[in-house]
Formats: structure tokens, C-alpha cells, sequence
């Protein structure tokens, strides 16, 4: 996970702030104001394969995992990257239990004033906090009902 986690952020992040790579990669991505499951993988081919089969054969070599282990890590991190990409903050939902890398995490990195934060993903936000691309949020009810994401100055999280 965490071998993954670090290629995923610095490659994110390197696309991002690459003007070219950004305009003729990752924009295609980032057409996705309000992020929805399919749009997980939603991406130029390009960055397909550098995101996800070099970053993936990464992991894989690096951390020893035998070929059945990979199986249910590569099932786990595609389930939890649509899960990140769906938009929904279910109660009681693992994945929002366990990681702090979740759907809201994900949204508040698609809205227009995100896109220089929170590049973290798919599982921690370990190199977001240490690197300073971290933007802090809370989720507030809304009377109609769900949750609206609020950028904050300091994380109720920490």
C-alpha cells in the first residue's frame, strides 16, 4: 500500500503541476467537477499506464507480493479507488471507516479551488500532510439531507 500510495502521490502531483501533462493527460480526469464511480477510471491511456500498470508492477515487484496476495490487493485498490471517485459518503462504509483518503477527500480535490490539494491516493494522506498539499475539511449536514464538504482552517480530523 504504501509503495503504491508514494508513486500514485508523486506522479499525481508531477501531472498536475506539469502544464503540459496536465492539459493533454490528466484534464480529461479532472472533467469530473462532481466525481462519480466510473470515473475512477476515466482517464487518458496514457495515464492509464503510468497510473495504474507501472504503478501497479511497482508495488507488485517492490513489495514481494505473491501472485495470489496481488490478486486481492489490485481488487481492493480498484474497489477502493471507484469508491473514492463515487461521491457518496455512506454510513458505515469500511472504507471511510479505515482510511481518511475517502469519497470526500477525493471531491474536495476535483472542485475547482482543490486542484492544488490533495493529491493523495488511493489509501493514505501521509505524503499530502508531510508535503503541505493537504487541505483540511469538515462535513456538514445539509437540511435536505446528505453532506456538503467545507474547507477548513484547521482539521477537526487531527
Amino acid at each position: 500500500m504504501v509503495v503504491m500510495d508514494t508513486y500514485q502521490y508523486f506522479l499525481h502531483r508531477f501531472i498536475f503541476h506539469n502544464k503540459f501533462l496536465y492539459k493533454y493527460i490528466h484534464a480529461q480526469h479532472h472533467r469530473l467537477n462532481a466525481p462519480y464511480s466510473f470515473g475512477a477510471i476515466y482517464s487518458h491511456p496514457s495515464e492509464a499506464f503510468l497510473a495504474d500498470t507501472v504503478g501497479g508492477s511497482l508495488a507488485f515487484i517492490l513489495s514481494g507480493m505473491s501472485p495470489r496476495t496481488s490478486i486481492f490487493f489490485f481488487c481492493f485498490a480498484t474497489m477502493k479507488n471507484v469508491d473514492d471517485h463515487c461521491g457518496i459518503m455512506l454510513p458505515g462504509n469500511p472504507f471511510h471507516i479505515f482510511f481518511k483518503n475517502n469519497a470526500a477527500y477525493h471531491d474536495l480535490h476535483h472542485q475547482l479551488y482543490g486542484g492544488k490539494y490533495n493529491f493523495a491516493q488511493p489509501f493514505f494522506v501521509m505524503w499530502d500532510r508531510i508535503l503541505g498539499t493537504h487541505m483540511p475539511y469538515s462535513l456538514e449536514k445539509k437540511a435536505e439531507g446528505g453532506f456538503e464538504i467545507r474547507v477548513t482552517k484547521d482539521s477537526k480530523e487531527d
